[in-house]
């Protein structure tokens, strides 16, 4: 019964931090300045083909599962094709997140797209503080680069810095030919590569041990 409840907590926590992460994604798009790298490429598809934001960010999900089988093959385990699920539950909030933030009023002074742009990076931030370490299934992008970690045998951190940078000149090369622009990528994204990280540290060293108690059920 415990246990039950324990998951079942967790469950919340991990659904919450997924809700506030992509709020923070439809705030960097509404602030028009760039998004996030982990959204760069999901948002080019919508800027080059049109494509939905949240139904562009299943396609990427399912992509990076199946780079994941091709990557680890017999070792693949089956169960991480729950990772598409959770790609499906991150599209949707992703479309519901960016219907509210579209609910916003337009944004045209830079000072006030700058704000929008900064409380982005805090939501991301937030929503990871939350989401990861209720240690569910994470999302295909993560599994992913675990799977490049595994096949390399380099350290995690670094796979991720190389993964972000990637995404971030994909995006940039393919918005620059298609769309003869910048796109999805600006001085948001760079921003956003330095700060979320940032106050990813300062939330866990200031409430990790509330959120890890508040994890667990005694």
């Amino acid at each position: 019964m415990i246990r039950n409840k324990a998951f079942g907590r967790r469950f919340v926590i991990y659904i919450l931090g997924f809700f506030i992460m992509t709020m923070g994604i439809s705030l960097s798009v509404k602030s028009n300045l760039g998004v996030s790298p982990v959204s760069s490429i999901p948002y080019t598809i919508t800027c080059v083909f049109g494509i939905e934001m949240g139904n562009a960010t299943i396609l990427f999900h399912v992509f990076l599962v199946l780079r994941q089988i091709i990557l680890l093959r017999k070792d693949f385990k089956p169960v991480n094709l729950l990772q598409i699920v959770v790609g499906i539950v991150f599209g949707k909030f992703t479309t519901l997140c960016n219907y509210l933030a579209n609910m916003l009023p337009p944004v045209d002074n830079m000072g006030l797209r700058i704000i929008l742009m900064l409380i982005s990076t805090i939501l991301i931030a937030v929503g990871i503080f939350f989401y990861l370490p209720a240690d569910i299934m994470p999302l295909a992008g993560e599994g992913a680069m675990q799977a490049v970690s595994r096949i390399t045998k380099i350290e995690f951190p670094k796979v991720k810095i190389g993964f972000d940078v990637s995404m971030v000149l994909i995006s940039l090369i393919v918005c620059l030919i298609a769309l003869h622009g910048l796109g999805s990528v600006g001085i948001g994204t760079v921003i956003a590569s330095f700060l979320v990280g940032f106050n990813l540290g300062k939330l866990t060293k200031k409430f990790g041990a509330w959120r890890d108690k508040l994890l667990r059920v005694s």
